[in-house]
């Protein structure tokens, strides 16, 4: 079915708020016909709005960027909330517009919503027409010789290589034709998606510019800089050393495959390339396992880990959240979390492998908090990484690998800048305590105006102890 001709165009935006590399938003531009850009607010779970708070802020300021850029390009950015599918149905009865775009999302509540929508649009003769483009491979068609799904990385990976450089990026339309009439548009400022008393997002705006100009800048200071040297600086929360485009990629604002084609033909170590690349790649293998295991933010992988004997204690998870646990790497990961709606990846798998294992507590209570609490939250690579440091999930690091935050600290924090950074409290104490303060003679924790227990807390448990009790809970799990 084509589109009828001169009928508007509507192109529906969802998680992939660009116009660079919009394969929807570039075919609706190639008709001529007008371009009617809409974005939907749709009810809880469907997919297309943040997953939790820190998201919002990052959501409200990405839309006020897209619409600047789609106005500058001729057309205005509509938003709307409901249903999607009433929500389009009306836009169609009030414009005659004869066919309708989208950028294909792979969660599984948006895909069962965007079924539904294509059939009823084609049934009152309405082109619906999907594009590819969010992932650099589709998970439905990328299967392994038995024609099953992907379970463990390496051969995913190998089999994404076996496909091909991805597509070359499109350009965004240099204009767009706009429609004619009036159409209503709700207010931004309505939807209420930044804090207000309090603003706790108050430093987010000195680390992140949400939108695609920010997106394209940020890619091209790295791979003009930090991505020589990546593959082993990445692992420095002290150091600017990460690309820092997960929100960006999260909201839409760049594709992946913007991303691998700035990577091309660089002259530098060809491992520190690979290596980034690896890092899109595992985003792609989260994606893979979401699509085809629907429930992984909800149920463990490996139905194991359904016996295992949780601890079900508020108190901890409230010191964890607040960065009160007694180990600096642990805190300094959490109040970066609050402070920066980000955390250092090296640092996300300390914090979650001790909520895990040292205090024993399910992983879907964490995986749900930094869903809440990170700009960069994905709902495929979020419970990914929770079941893998878990040890529940596809591929995982196995439940037995459990993380000494003393020694993490030390070996990727070495002069404790990091620490210091977010536990300002810590910030005059010795490189040879920072990371155990809880070891330091009294005359150490004198001269830095350190008292534990009152300026920074003990250990809410110690290491040893809770490790024996983790290796424990897990050797029950396997004998049983």
């Amino acid at each position: 079915m084509t589109e009828k001709h001169g009928a508007p165009v509507i192109v529906w935006f969802r998680k992939d708020l660009r116009t660079d590399d919009h394969a929807a938003l570039a075919a609706a531009a190639e008709t001529g016909f007008p371009v009617i850009a809409l974005y939907i607010r749709e009810p809880d779970g469907a997919g297309t709005g943040p997953l939790g708070a820190a998201q919002a802020w990052w959501l409200h300021h990405s839309l006020a960027s897209l619409g600047k850029t789609l106005r500058a390009l001729g057309t205005p950015l509509i938003l709307r909330s409901g249903a999607a599918a009433d929500v389009l149905d009306t836009l169609i009865e009030e414009t005659g517009a004869g066919s309708v775009h989208w950028n294909r999302r792979h969660d599984p509540a948006g895909i069962a919503i965007d079924t539904d929508i294509k059939a009823a649009l084609k049934a009152r003769g309405i082109t619906a027409r999907s594009f590819a483009g969010q992932l650099l491979h589709d998970p439905a068609r990328l299967q392994t010789g038995e024609k099953k799904p992907y379970r463990v990385y390496t051969p995913f990976w190998k089999a994404l290589e076996r496909e091909g450089e991805p597509h070359e990026p499109i350009d965004a339309p240099e204009s767009l034709r706009s429609f004619s009439g009036v159409l209503h548009s709700e207010r931004l400022d309505d939807w209420a998606l930044l804090p207000a008393r309090p603003d706790w997002a108050t430093a987010f705006k000195d680390i992140w510019t949400p939108g695609q100009a920010a997106a394209r800048e940020r890619l091209d200071d790295f791979v003009d800089g930090a991505i020589e040297g990546y593959r082993t600086n990445r692992d420095r929360p002290a150091i600017d050393a990460t690309s820092m485009l997960s929100p960006h990629l999260a909201m839409g604002e760049i594709s992946p495959a913007r991303i691998w084609h700035a990577t091309r033909g660089l002259k530098m170590p060809t491992e520190d390339v690979i290596h980034f690349r690896k890092e899109l790649a595992w985003r792609e293998f989260c994606y893979h396992l979401h699509f085809h295991f629907p429930q992984l933010s909800d149920r463990n992988w490996n139905d194991r880990f359904d016996a295992f004997p949780w601890e079900a204690s508020g108190r901890n998870f409230a010191l964890w959240t607040r960065g009160r646990t007694g180990y600096p790497i642990v805190d300094a990961g959490m109040r970066q979390l609050w402070q920066h709606g980000w955390m250092h990846n090296r640092v996300r798998m300390i914090t979650a492998s001790f909520l895990i294992k040292h205090l024993m507590i399910d992983w879907r209570r964490g995986e749900k908090w930094f869903r809440d609490t990170l700009v960069d939250a994905d709902a495929a690579s979020n419970a990914a990484n929770w079941q893998w440091v878990a040890g529940s999930g596809a591929d995982a690091s196995p439940f037995f690998r459990i993380f000494n935050p003393i020694l993490q600290g030390e070996k990727f924090d070495p002069e404790g800048t990091y620490v210091r950074t977010f536990v300002p409290e810590l910030e005059k104490l010795d490189a040879k305590w920072i990371h155990k303060p809880f070891d330091a003679p009294e005359s150490a924790l004198s001269k830095a105006g350190v008292e534990l227990g009152r300026t920074y807390p003990k250990p809410m448990v110690d290491h040893g102890k809770a490790r024996e009790r983790a290796l424990a809970a897990y050797k029950s799990l396997k004998d049983g």
